[in-house]
């Protein structure tokens, strides 16, 4: 008999908005969270040949002592070089895919949140049923960016540069958590009225927009 799709809400926003926050907080209510950044450490894990192959093409010096993949010297590397991040996302983004998708069908909660940083960027909404874009201003990444991961301002640039500009990202957004001062309670309260709504749609009782309005949020 063949499985029944479950219902998947993408959730996605720039870099340093909160997302895996408000992973966590969906998980708080029993949901699956299928994490995308998790997925792929496990892709590029020693003895696989998602590692192999990135060995292969760039070298062993990006293997640390105890043969894990330096993932900030990789992510130094492609972001310097366009070409190399091509084909670093030609390697291993169909891998990524595939093992999402196996992990949201395996889900046993009423939906699935499949939590993907480049989500719109690489086109994989077509998996989704709905879009949960997390948004803070380009100001705010900034700062939380250089202060979590202790990089450069250039780095954080060329992250940005590679990532869709946040109107892009909001209008194609079917739902928006704006998160630039919220705090912890707030953002519960936020995630809690969005599960209420997500059980709805995944029960076909409900239909689409806002809480309230029935409107897709504005920019």
């Amino acid at each position: 008999m063949t499985q029944a799709a479950p219902y998947i809400v993408g959730l996605t926003g720039g870099i340093a908005s909160g997302k895996s926050t408000v992973g966590r907080l969906f998980a708080d209510h029993g949901i699956t969270v299928v994490d995308a950044d998790e997925i792929s450490r496990q892709v590029v894990a020693p003895h696989t040949e998602g590692l192999a192959g990135i060995v292969g093409h760039f070298g062993p010096d990006l293997l640390t002592q105890d043969g894990q993949l330096d993932r900030r010297r990789l992510r130094a590397l492609i972001f310097a070089q366009p070409a190399e991040r091509r084909w670093l996302e030609h390697w291993l983004h169909p891998k990524i895919e595939a093992a999402m998708l196996a992990a949201c069908y395996q889900a046993g909660s009423p939906y699935v949140i499949l939590m993907v940083p480049l989500l719109l960027e690489n086109g994989l909404e077509r998996h989704v049923d709905r879009v949960l874009v997390v948004d803070v201003s380009e100001q705010t990444q900034r700062q939380r960016t250089q202060v979590r991961d202790g990089v450069s301002e250039a780095q954080v640039s060329a992250i940005l540069a590679a990532q869709l500009g946040r109107s892009q990202r909001l209008a194609r957004a079917d739902d928006v958590l704006h998160n630039d001062d919220l705090s912890l309670d707030q953002l519960k309260i936020q995630v809690a009225q969005l599960h209420q709504r997500y059980l709805g749609y995944a029960l076909g009782k409900c239909g689409q927009g806002d809480f309230a309005t029935g409107q897709k949020p504005l920019n």
